[in-house]
């Protein structure tokens, strides 16, 4: 039995995908990453706005409530950032080629049909004689 985390995996699973343990280290740093961004996060951001209000006062349930969902957001940005690579490392154990992540190439333009003359268009593109 080999040890991930707090849980056992079969040898023969574990010989199957020898980068498992990269791999389940690789998401536990993601996910370790993105609790610390929240935690930081809200505790930066309620400090601000602590310095802020002295200036703009408001209520703190509001402070709360912007550092909260502010940190949630980025600590979510994070997790996702960081899990996507572990995606990658994940396929390139598995497969040995890196993935591709660049956008497609755009589109080529499509050139309308051209109309003979003395016909017309309905408004719904259809040719009238």
């Amino acid at each position: 039995m080999v040890n991930i985390g707090l849980t056992k995996v079969d040898d023969t699973l574990a010989a199957k995908h020898p980068g498992l343990q990269s791999y389940a280290a690789c998401q536990s740093r993601a996910f370790m990453m993105g609790t610390g961004t929240f935690i930081l996060g809200a505790g930066s951001l309620f400090a601000l706005q602590k310095v802020l209000q002295r200036k703009l006062p408001y209520p703190l349930q509001w402070n709360l409530l912007i550092s909260i969902v502010a940190s949630s957001v980025g600590s979510y940005a994070v997790t996702r950032w960081e899990t996507q690579k572990c995606s990658d490392l994940w396929i390139m154990l598995e497969t040995g080629s890196v993935p591709d992540r660049s956008p497609p190439p755009p589109l080529l333009q499509v050139s309308k049909p051209e109309v003979p003359e003395g016909t017309d268009k309905t408004k719904y593109g259809d040719a009238m004689e």
